[in-house]
């Protein structure tokens, strides 16, 4: 036993899956192996990636390993993740001229569009659950796309079309601040106190086009609305569970994540430390107070360069104390705890949160150490794969039987 046990850790070691101190026991070592072979047998759907909005901001060859960011090519094949929702990421601010949503989403799309024709042997797009499976077995990634905010829409239902056609598979109906279709969790205002009329008709035309609408972002009241009225299951694609984060609305109640499973849909668990720790949720709250303070002590806008640059020099000087891999599992652990294996996913936020990811999960590479934590507490493969992509994957099809019945 012991000269079988040492053959396989050097194995391993060679193979690069221990870059830390080596395992005390057998068992623990199988399982680190059983890890890394399921990150690679089963595709792994990321509910929300914001590689689009990274490269707007500075492009890089992602088909290559970068040095920033969280995603490329290269660490996503080491961590198995096989089909990453793109985010396009529509910024609140955009709101307030007609035409810059909708233009700013359509240059996403063709981002990630370049990203399929300039490197077919890496990345394809995908517009079902049948197109990733059909990638994945030719050994490409999936760049399935979700639209972060729905102001891109305007006023106009027939833009969802349009979405729809290039691609769009869900809609995350708000962001940071109100729009015309509904409140957000980070705005205190209750334009509409939940949907407003022009949303309501939003929710029933992404119905009728096979559209998912992602709950992620919306205040409970819109939340309590959509699930009443869409004719099918929603998602939350980079959402996690409140009880860990008290008070913190951008996460999900214990009511919100029971309503969501009654109504046969998925969370998706986000991988920010604010997301998964309260004591990770304070430092945001009491750094974001600081910097609006400062901001309206020298008469700037809180989003200005100014207040950014004292943002950045705050979190330097007092860093957030990050969380760890474990707490990601803690939280799938609570909702398959309320609501059963078939209503959890993973949506990193990759990309969308940078510096404050947690410990063993800095990248898309490190996946595999989530699937170990997984592994550990008991999960079987078959609950493994549910999670992975199974869960997602049946809503997905829900949504497009509900179309086709519309």
């Amino acid at each position: 036993m012991r000269k079988n046990f040492h053959k396989a850790f050097l194995l391993l070691s060679l193979a690069g899956f221990i870059s830390f101190n080596p395992p005390q026991n057998e068992d623990e070592l199988l399982k680190k192996k059983k890890a890394e072979e399921l990150a690679h047998k089963f595709i792994i759907v990321d509910g929300h990636v914001d590689l689009p909005y990274r490269l707007h901001g500075k492009m890089e060859d992602v088909s290559v390993q970068t040095t920033a960011g969280d995603f490329d090519y290269v660490r996503a094949k080491k961590g198995g993740l096989s089909a990453p929702f793109m985010s396009i990421y529509v910024p609140s601010k955009l709101q307030q001229t007609p035409g810059d949503s909708k233009a700013l989403a359509d240059s996403l799309i063709d981002m990630v569009e370049n990203l399929t024709t300039q490197f077919p042997d890496k990345f394809a797009l995908a517009k079902s659950p049948a197109d990733i499976e059909k990638n994945f077995r030719k050994g490409l990634i999936s760049l399935p796309m979700g639209m972060e905010n729905g102001s891109p829409i305007e006023s106009n239902l027939a833009n969802l079309d349009h979405f729809y056609k290039r691609g769009i598979r869900y809609i995350t109906l708000c962001h940071g601040e109100n729009n015309l279709i509904c409140d957000s969790s980070y705005d205190t205002t209750s334009t509409w106190q939940g949907l407003s009329p022009y949303g309501r008709k939003v929710v029933l035309e992404m119905n009728k086009l096979g559209i998912m609408i992602d709950c992620s972002h919306i205040s409970d009241n819109t939340f309590e609305q959509v699930v009443k009225m869409s004719k099918a299951p929603v998602i939350a694609s980079h959402s996690s569970c409140r009880f860990f984060t008290p008070g913190f609305q951008r996460n999900m109640s214990d009511e919100m994540i029971t309503m969501l499973a009654q109504k046969n849909g998925v969370i998706m668990i986000n991988f920010a430390s604010s997301f998964l720790d309260e004591t990770a949720n304070n430092y945001s709250k009491n750094k974001a107070a600081e910097v609006a303070k400062w901001a309206k002590e020298h008469n700037v806008a809180v989003n200005s360069p100014e207040a950014r640059a004292f943002d950045e020099e705050y979190s330097k000087n007092q860093p957030m104390k990050l969380t760890n891999v474990e707490k990601v599992a803690d939280h799938i652990d609570h909702v398959v705890k309320l609501a059963g294996i078939t209503h959890v996913g993973l949506g990193s936020d990759f990309e969308g949160v940078g510096p404050t990811l947690p410990d063993g999960l800095k990248d898309c590479s490190q996946l595999p150490n989530l699937i170990y934590i997984l592994l550990k507490r008991g999960y079987s493969e078959n609950d493994i794969q549910k999670i992975c992509y199974q869960n997602i994957f049946r809503v997905w099809k829900d949504v497009e039987k509900v179309a086709r019945k519309m």
